[in-house]
């Protein structure tokens, strides 16, 4: 399978689907702060008012719940055996509230996995990480039968975006491995995509 980053730009980092095993990684990646103000990346799982009403431990015990029933919610990446980042990745239909958004609702009826959170721990940040999540989760999908791969980058305005608005990544990264710009839905979002089968 074409991968946007050749294997040996990526052999010092490993990428893993998060499993129960795993969870442990996920956990301190996270850190007391659940990645953004207690999400534990539920923000696009569920409705917005139970996001609210279980925002912090809520959510850390809604993610561990999916992990535990076998459900593979996305890939951690490793530098040097350490969890450094994830990338949520997987078919559109597992992320409920993003399928009731009008801005970011389906532009036509093919099927696609979602890309729509990445994170990355505070020290690795600045280091490319990001753009290897994004290549890590193209590759994974690919793997496990997606051929087309969407995103909903924010558009940065004035400045460099703070982490919890670019929590869906930068439209610029993605084009650098092969991301195409599809819609542009609003003023801050861009769904751009990624054919497995031809790159394009």
């Amino acid at each position: 399978m074409h991968s946007p980053i050749d294997a040996h730009q990526q052999k010092e980092w490993q990428w893993r689907p998060l499993t129960p095993a795993l969870w442990g990684d996920f956990d301190w990646l996270f850190g007391p702060k659940g990645a953004y103000g207690g999400c534990w990346c539920m923000w696009w799982r569920i409705t917005r008012g139970e996001f609210e009403r279980q925002q912090g431990e809520g959510n850390r015990q809604a993610m561990q719940t999916i992990v535990a029933s076998g459900e593979l919610p996305g890939i951690l990446l490793y530098d040097d055996g350490h969890a450094v980042g994830w990338c949520s990745v997987a078919p559109r239909d597992r992320f409920a509230s993003l399928n009731r958004s009008r801005v970011l609702k389906p532009i036509d009826g093919t099927p696609v996995w979602s890309i729509v959170c990445l994170f990355v721990s505070r020290g690795q940040r600045n280091r490319g990480v990001m753009r290897r999540l994004i290549a890590a989760a193209v590759e994974y999908a690919g793997e496990n039968g997606a051929t087309v791969i969407e995103a909903y980058p924010t558009l940065p305005r004035k400045g460099r975006l703070p982490p919890v608005s670019s929590f869906m990544g930068l439209p610029a990264v993605f084009e650098q491995l092969g991301f195409v710009e599809c819609r542009r839905p609003s003023s801050a979002k861009v769904i751009m995509r990624y054919s497995i089968n031809t790159g394009v």
